[in-house]
């Protein structure tokens, strides 16, 4: 029995270590009374932060945060919160004072270091401290090199101050980690960056390199169309307006309802290679592909009235209006048709009557992730950053007015 007694007793030792250091979890020692530090995580206070939280209203969770924090005031959890929320209230300054505090903890481990730079680099994005956000989100890296967001805010910040080469390389990092289902488009933000960087080189004066940007960001992503104009145009200045149509042509293929931004361009290029047939002959494909494609119709009718064929140039414009009887510009292609034509009687009445109901209309674009809006089609958005997020918005041909406008791609 002797021979057992201090096993017995490592044994007994063992498991009164155990539940005291259980007892240290869950109990703390304040004001002369144990605190359950579990039941202060199911705190009502808290569940109600939280509830708030869910629900948006962000002063309520705030409140109940704070509350909370009175039973446990030296929660990590709780405090990152509450700055994060003063941050979004746009309470800034206590934003950073509640992270830098938590910063001065003296047993902070390496991944909770990393979270409350990762949170005090977003409160110094958001009060406009470029430097010393870009400084916290790279001490989160060094900290945690595989940290997304750290990553991600970089890659925003090196966008917003037009630093391209810096911002693809933090995409590529990005592109590395991210799972199977987001590689699509986390690819197609590299092709955006790419074309960046593309017109970078333009800039620069540096052809050659613009070119293989472009085509670098077309084969990235085949759907960037920035890269298929801006590669077109490349061409057109180096005099190979063969290779520049096709660049155009390229994009009409990839993605025929935006084959409209590169009318222009093509409606020149085909001009100058003596062939300005093919211009009425895409858009006759577009027309087909799509009935209601209201901008090719569009297109054809100033193309046919640039050549002086306006009796040919009504019927198109009249069926891009009933497509789209609110669009400002073929009302003015309509009218200048119409007046050089001397205004026939029959085709006025026909004018006045699809138009009964219509209200002009600037063809806006909305962006579908913050709902900026913009009178022209934007590649980034210049609210919430994001790429190729731009819709344009319709107005449905209203039987009354309450029908509600209608966002189509």
């Amino acid at each position: 029995m002797e021979n057992y007694l201090p096993l017995l007793i490592a044994l007994v030792a063992l498991l009164v270590g155990i539940a005291g250091g259980k007892a240290h979890e869950r109990y703390k020692l304040k004001d002369g009374r144990l605190l359950d530090r579990r039941r202060m995580r199911e705190s009502p206070h808290y569940l109600q932060a939280l509830n708030f939280l869910v629900a948006g209203q962000l002063d309520l969770a705030i409140d109940g945060l704070q509350q909370a924090m009175q039973l446990q005031p030296d929660s990590l959890e709780m405090r990152m919160m509450l700055g994060n929320l003063l941050r979004e209230k746009g309470q800034v300054g206590r934003a950073i004072q509640e992270h830098q505090a938590l910063l001065q903890r003296p047993k902070l481990r390496r991944l909770e270091h990393a979270n409350v730079l990762l949170c005090l680099g977003l409160d110094y994005r958001g009060g406009g401290f470029v430097d010393r956000a870009l400084d916290a989100f790279t001490e989160v890296l060094r900290l945690d090199p595989d940290n997304q967001y750290a990553l991600l805010n970089l890659e925003k910040l090196h966008a917003e101050q037009h630093q391209w080469e810096q911002a693809y390389a933090m995409r590529q990092r990005l592109t590395a980690l991210v799972p199977e289902e987001s590689q699509r488009r986390s690819r197609a933000i590299l092709a955006f960056l790419e074309n960046e960087r593309g017109l970078e080189a333009m800039r620069s004066a540096q052809p050659a390199e613009a070119a293989q940007r472009f085509s670098a960001a077309a084969t990235l992503d085949p759907t960037a169309l920035p890269a298929y104009l801006n590669l077109g145009d490349i061409r057109q200045t180096q005099g190979q307006t063969a290779a520049a149509v096709e660049a155009w042509e390229r994009l009409a293929q990839v993605s025929p309802d935006r084959a409209y931004l590169a009318f222009d361009r093509l409606e020149r290029a085909y001009g100058e290679l003596a062939t300005p047939e093919r211009f009425a002959e895409l858009c006759r494909r577009l027309i087909e592909t799509n009935p209601q494609d209201w901008r090719a119709r569009l297109a054809l009718g100033r193309h046919r009235a640039s050549a002086g064929r306006h009796a040919e140039a009504v019927e198109p414009l009249f069926e891009a209006l009933i497509n789209n009887p609110h669009g400002l510009a073929i009302h003015e292609a309509i009218w200048r048709t119409l007046s050089a034509l001397d205004l026939p009687r029959p085709l006025v009445n026909r004018y006045i009557e699809v138009t009964r109901d219509a209200v002009f209309y600037l063809d806006p674009h909305v962006c579908i992730r913050c709902r900026y809006r913009s009178t022209e089609l934007l590649w980034q958005c210049p609210h919430c950053h994001e790429w190729n997020t731009f819709v344009e918005e319709r107005i449905s041909p209203a039987k009354d007015e309450t029908t509600p406008a209608e966002l189509i791609h």
